[in-house]
């Protein structure tokens, strides 16, 4: 008997997917455990793996196309099974109303029953009837360009390479904006953030930190020790250590009570080719200098390939942001829920300082702490600040 298989929750916010790719096409024969798509969501694109078996007899969204959670993906079923009555359905009527696909062979009879005959004669400009109705549609002219088909024909890529439109004269054009859809990950980012930032009292506190006694610290761990250790890996201990002596930093927002954490876990912001992902590092307090470089590092790697699974990002309580490798000197971040802060941390930068009466050359990082007001009072996170401040400033603070 046939089965539905729907757009999948691949994470706690995701409310849509869009069908990347599909790994398998109508007729094939499905496997528990065979891959049939890859989804995009909110967070990453995931691999998407098939819990039941039969034949694949319905496509329900196709590569980029957008679903929503629990809408028709696809319909297993026995090798010619009818499902019309199956498609013809409320549930499904509600989600899609896409048609049963013919079989492949089919397909490619309809299609060159459908595809003109090219007039060749030579009054006429040889096109294809797709890169006749891109041209129309992006006002290209034609007559100017030269095909790249069979004797001269114009096709697709012919005009999908020009990116102008041209005006009533021929060497007069006018240069066409670039529209990008926008992708799950970025609507997210959109959505959250702009909740946040509008539901979230924000308020700023900015600190300067001397890093020369940090700088010489980790020269000397890193001839140590085989796994390099970053400003950032430093930097995700010291908030974690500075956070135990100030649980308010580490708390959050519940409508209609406040939630202490007791796990220290700190979420690091990753750029990716899409937008920002925030992977998190685990009771960061309870982790030395190596272990927290080396879950960093992975993390790292997962998310540029696109393969964070949902529990490498829940369950953040504090996140940091580190521009500084950008040579950014300091910059303001937005709270990340449900978190209380963010750290912005921006680049180490050698400038003349006053010590002891005396300027001097040292090395100074700018930090930003963003907390909601709802949680955290100036005063707390002015003690937060000056806590990290100190730890940094004197790492043996942080290896007692």
């Amino acid at each position: 008997m046939a089965e539905i298989i729907k757009m999948p929750r691949l994470s706690d916010t995701m409310t849509d997917g869009v069908v990347v790719k599909w790994h398998k096409k109508i007729g094939d024969k499905i496997v528990e455990g065979d891959l049939l798509a890859d989804i995009e969501t909110d967070k990453a694109t995931m691999e998407f793996e098939s819990f039941q078996e039969g034949f694949l007899l319905h496509i329900g969204v196709k590569e980029n196309e957008t679903a929503e959670v629990d809408a028709i993906l696809a319909i297993l079923g026995q090798k010619e099974e009818d499902i019309q009555s199956l498609l013809d359905s409320d549930t499904i009527a509600t989600k899609n109303d896409n048609h049963i696909e013919a079989p492949p062979a089919k397909v490619e009879e309809k299609i060159t029953q459908t595809i003109p005959v090219v007039k060749t004669s030579s009054d006429r400009i040889k096109i294809s009837p797709l890169a006749k109705r891109i041209a129309k549609e992006k006002k290209i002219d034609i007559s100017n360009i030269n095909g790249s088909g069979d004797g001269g024909r114009i096709i697709k890529r012919d005009v999908e390479n020009i990116n102008y439109e041209a005006s009533s004269i021929a060497s007069d054009f006018i240069v066409k904006d670039e529209e990008i859809p926008i992708s799950q990950m970025r609507k997210t980012i959109a959505n959250r953030l702009s909740e946040s930032k509008f539901t979230s009292p924000h308020f700023y506190l900015n600190m300067e930190v001397e890093m020369d006694n940090l700088i010489v610290s980790r020269t000397l761990l890193n001839k140590k020790n085989d796994v390099k250790i970053s400003f950032n890996d430093i930097l995700v201990k010291a908030v974690s250590m500075a956070i135990k002596k100030h649980p308010f930093i580490n708390s959050s927002w519940l409508d209609t009570h406040i939630k202490i954490n007791k796990n220290i876990n700190i979420g690091i912001a990753v750029s990716v080719e899409n937008g920002l992902v925030v992977p998190v590092i685990k009771n960061a307090d309870l982790k030395s200098f190596s272990e927290i470089s080396i879950e960093t590092s992975a993390f790292v790697k997962k998310a540029q390939e696109n393969k964070l699974q949902p529990s490498d990002w829940d369950s953040n309580t504090f996140t940091i942001s580190n521009l500084g490798m950008f040579g950014i000197d300091d910059f303001t971040a937005i709270i990340n829920p449900p978190d209380a802060c963010i750290l912005a941390v921006g680049a180490i930068k050698e400038r003349a300082i006053v010590k002891n009466g005396n300027i001097v050359v040292g090395n100074i990082m700018r930090l930003t702490l963003s907390s909601d007001h709802r949680l955290v009072d100036g005063v707390v996170g002015a003690k937060f600040l000056n806590t990290l401040k100190d730890m940094l400033e004197s790492p043996l603070m942080m290896m007692s």
